[in-house]
């Protein structure tokens, strides 16, 4: 699967980037046919401490999975971001 990253605004470090394709690798242990993934990284202008958003575009055949979340930190916002396409990912596998 084919992984890219689009960080509006600012430059990921690379901690970032290896803890979100070390994530995103393994969605593919639950839906075989993912043919690429994008994920969008990106500071909202909002005054609270929940201001980082990840959005993970998962790319497969009939449908794509779009899954946004904001929270404090991008770690947490990839990580509620890939829990909620797992459980998207095993639900269509069950209805193929």
């Amino acid at each position: 699967m084919e992984i890219r990253v689009q960080a509006m605004g600012m430059t990921p470090h690379v901690s970032l980037e290896e803890f979100m394709e070390k994530k995103i690798a393994k969605l593919d242990t639950f839906y075989d046919k993912i043919q690429a993934c994008e994920v969008f990284l990106k500071l909202e202008n909002v005054s609270g401490k929940e201001n980082r958003t990840a959005e993970i575009i998962l790319n497969i055949p009939g449908d794509d999975i779009v899954v946004k979340k904001t929270t404090s930190s991008f770690e947490e916002s990839i990580d509620l971001c890939v829990d909620v396409a797992k459980k998207l990912l095993i639900k269509k596998k069950e209805n193929n």
